[in-house]
């Protein structure tokens, strides 16, 4: 493999999901910088998830009888179990890599949850739409989501009774960070958000009559301020600029922060208003991002995993419910965060039950097998496993997944060798014990599953 086509193989990896054979012809022709703008161009436009119809009528949940109650449950278990799948499927056949990938990254960095899916299909588009857009115009419009509004409790947040959690949150984990800010300035901010609710469509409420209108005093400045001025003072701030481009050189480029790189990343996010399209632009440009010590060291989130395994197999489910099982098992369900703070990533992702899940998966998949479940089946959907670590009972689950193995080998570019292969499949520099599978191996479909089936492939 080129010295040039490693770093577009690193864009790919960093920027998407997976570089597959098909691509290798076209990216091989071009530059890096030609490659990055490749990427940009297929993001261009938004794709929204519509897979929900519409809201359920929570009011009329709560003066149900008990049998109408547990369809009301069983309607709502379904569109969560939709919702997710369909992304899902967006991220494993999407040309628009990019967004979708910072349509994850926002999905954590906002981390929420929510029972009602229509409210979080709505959350998920925003996300989406305003990607590689203008911080601003995301975090005002994620601020605004029935879905925050009511995970956060800001729809308790009322004059003379203020909820401060909204208002926290949005400065420790949203903004600026934590010891960049006073407790008072949290008691201040939510009165700034008093009143802000929603409507039964969706649609975002200011409630004037539980509006606090008194003068507060934020990060050293007083006045009658509103939510969007607490925002916009937020953004004054530069450590956001700092926070938000902390979290994404983490994701993007190394655990590790390199603070000389991440103040410049700051000072185009800062200085460029917070647009994020150029600061991803500089980052798979700079010089530094391609470096050897910046490839192959990230662990990839579950869901990266996932949808990488689907793009570069061309893997279809006929069970699509198994993904979710997946999801559990690994220790990421979309839209189900384990907390405001969101997953934690890096080393995070990784433990010996996880592992042994991670390293059986593709194999498990590629062959059609069967894969046993530490968890009890749901008795309401014996699709779904409960993989807590108080549930021993084992489980086994015939996979009732296809991989495209016709289309897999014939993308393989004639003349390519092995290890040419197993470059294409893995980030990581190949190791003795990759050099040995490769050597050993003289079947490209086994070859390529018992690449997939190593640590190596765990990496990005």
């Amino acid at each position: 493999m080129t010295a040039n086509m490693k770093n577009i193989r690193h864009l790919y990896a960093r920027a998407g999901f997976s570089l597959r054979f098909e691509d290798l012809d076209t990216l091989g022709k071009l530059s890096v910088k030609e490659a990055v703008a490749a990427v940009f161009r297929a993001s261009e436009n938004s794709d929204p998830t519509a897979i929900i119809a519409g809201n359920i009528n929570y009011k009329d949940f709560l003066l149900a009888n008990e049998g109408t109650k547990k369809m009301f449950l069983q309607e709502q278990r379904q569109q969560e179990k939709a919702l997710n799948i369909d992304w899902v499927n967006k991220m494993s056949s999407t040309d628009a890599q990019l967004r979708e990938k910072m349509t994850l990254f926002w999905h954590n960095h906002f981390a929420c949850r929510t029972q009602n899916a229509w409210y979080a299909q709505q959350l998920n588009n925003i996300q989406r739409s305003n990607a590689l857009g203008n911080f601003k115009t995301l975090l005002m419009e994620v601020s605004k989501t029935p879905a925050m509004l009511q995970f956060l409790n800001n729809q308790q947040n009322q004059k003379n009774h203020p909820n401060e959690n909204f208002a926290r949150e949005l400065m420790e984990l949203f903004t600026i960070g934590r010891g960049n800010y006073t407790e008072q300035d949290v008691k201040e901010s939510a009165r700034a958000f008093t009143g802000w609710s929603f409507k039964k469509d969706g649609s975002f409420a200011a409630r004037p009559l539980q509006h606090d209108v008194g003068q507060k005093t934020f990060l050293g400045k007083t006045g009658n301020f509103a939510g969007e001025d607490i925002i916009d003072m937020l953004l004054a701030k530069k450590e956001t600029a700092l926070f938000i481009c902390k979290k994404l050189y983490r994701y993007l480029v190394n655990d590790v922060p390199n603070n000389a790189h991440i103040g410049t990343m700051a000072d185009i996010f800062y200085n460029g208003n917070y647009e994020i399209k150029p600061l991803l632009q500089y980052i798979f440009t700079a010089d530094w991002f391609y470096t050897d010590n910046n490839m192959g060291n990230l662990i990839k989130a579950p869901v990266e995993f996932i949808v990488g395994l689907n793009r570069q197999f061309y893997i279809t489910y006929q069970n699509p419910d198994v993904v979710l099982q997946f999801e559990r098992a690994l220790g990421q369900v979309l839209f189900n965060p384990p907390n405001v703070a969101g997953w934690p990533g890096g080393k995070n992702w990784i433990d010996s039950s996880s592992l042994m899940y991670r390293l059986k998966i593709p194999s498990t998949v590629l062959n059609g097998g069967v894969i046993e479940f530490s968890g009890k089946v749901d008795p309401e959907d014996e699709a779904f496993i409960a993989t807590t670590r108080k549930q021993k009972e084992a489980v086994t689950t015939k996979i009732q997944a296809q991989a495209d193995w016709a289309k897999f080998m014939n993308s393989i570019p004639r003349g390519t060798g092995k290890a040419a292969i197993a470059q294409t499949l893995l980030t990581a520099p190949l190791s003795t014990g990759i050099t040995d599978i490769i050597n050993k191996t003289t079947d490209i479909k086994a070859l390529a599953i018992e690449l997939v089936s190593t640590p190596e492939y765990q990496l990005c």
